[in-house]
């Protein structure tokens, strides 16, 4: 990946919806060229996906919850399939096995607090191996980033 390719990459993540003619122009690339390096950048798996930023409160999703799990059982089987509970609910929208006294690490956008409750009965009271569970609700982001910052050229 070289210069050309990060400012690209750059670009995308700030508006993947810009025309590849902008695209090309912004980094000096015949349109041509720029497409080609997109359609790399997606085959070697740089890219790997392109998705719209909703807007959560306007999508009917506004409160956010994070929420660190602490299971009874240990070990990656047990991990594995809570986890896997985890995930199949819409509401979950990161899980994360993370190291210390917490083993899972659950970001949420609900509804509305009814919706937290029946998530709750469902992950955490009916027996899936959870000894306890604590929630923090966001009540202001400072900061919410997608974009990954690309190292320049030689560092």
């Amino acid at each position: 990946m070289d210069r050309i390719d990060r400012k690209i990459l750059n670009l995308m993540q700030r508006d993947a919806g810009r025309t590849n003619v902008d695209m090309a122009e912004e980094v000096g690339l015949s349109p041509s060229s720029c497409l080609r390096r997109i359609q790399r950048l997606r085959k070697t798996g740089v890219i790997e996906r392109i998705v719209a930023i909703l807007n959560p409160a306007k999508a009917g999703r506004a409160i956010k919850a994070l929420v660190t799990v602490e299971l009874k059982l240990h070990g990656e089987q047990h991990m594995r399939r809570f986890l896997d509970i985890a995930t199949r609910e819409p509401a979950v929208s990161h899980a994360y096995a993370v190291t210390g006294e917490t083993d899972v690490v659950l970001m949420m956008r609900l509804h509305d607090m009814e919706e937290f409750d029946a998530l709750c009965d469902r992950l955490f009271r009916d027996q899936h191996n959870v000894a306890r569970f604590f929630t923090m609700i966001v009540i202001r982001t400072a900061k919410e980033e997608t974009a990954l910052r690309l190292a320049e050229a030689g560092r």
